[in-house]
C-alpha cells in the first residue's frame, strides 16, 4: 500500500520560495515516477513537474518552468518541489503522485496510482 503525505505548503509573498515535500511509503517509490500536479481555486487538478525513477529525466509544465525543480531522493523516499519566484497564481493546492511505471513522459493524470492529500501554498501581491 503506497502512501504519500505533503508538507511545507505555507501562505508567502510574491517573489519568495517554498520547497515542499512528499515522504512516501511502500516498496516501489525507487522505481516509479513521482508528479507534482495543483489545484487552483475553482480550477481543474493541473500537471506541475515530473521526475522519473532516478532523478535522470524530468518533466515541467510551461507555467513553472525555470522557477521549480522537481528533485528527489530514493534512500529517503521522498520527492521535493522548490518553487522559487513565486507569483500570485501559483496559489493552490498541491498535490504528490506516485506513478504506475519508472517514466511517464507526458502529463497525463491517469498514469499515477496514488495521491497524496495535499498541501496548501497561498501566495499573496
Amino acid at each position: 500500500q503506497v502512501q504519500l503525505v505533503e508538507s511545507g505548503g505555507d501562505s508567502v509573498q510574491a517573489g519568495d520560495s517554498l520547497r515542499l515535500s512528499c515522504a512516501a511509503s511502500g516498496p516501489t517509490f525507487s522505481t516509479s515516477a513521482m508528479g507534482w500536479f495543483r489545484q487552483a481555486p475553482g480550477k481543474e487538478r493541473e500537471f506541475a513537474a515530473i521526475i522519473n525513477w532516478n532523478g535522470g529525466d524530468t518533466l515541467y509544465a510551461d507555467s513553472v518552468k525555470g522557477r521549480f525543480t522537481i528533485s528527489r531522493d530514493n534512500a529517503k523516499k521522498t520527492v521535493y518541489l522548490q518553487m522559487n519566484k513565486l507569483i500570485p497564481e501559483d496559489t493552490a493546492v498541491y498535490y504528490c503522485a506516485q506513478g504506475l511505471k519508472g517514466w511517464i513522459g507526458s502529463s497525463s493524470q491517469a498514469v499515477f496510482g496514488s495521491w497524496g492529500q495535499g498541501t496548501r501554498v497561498t501566495v499573496s501581491s
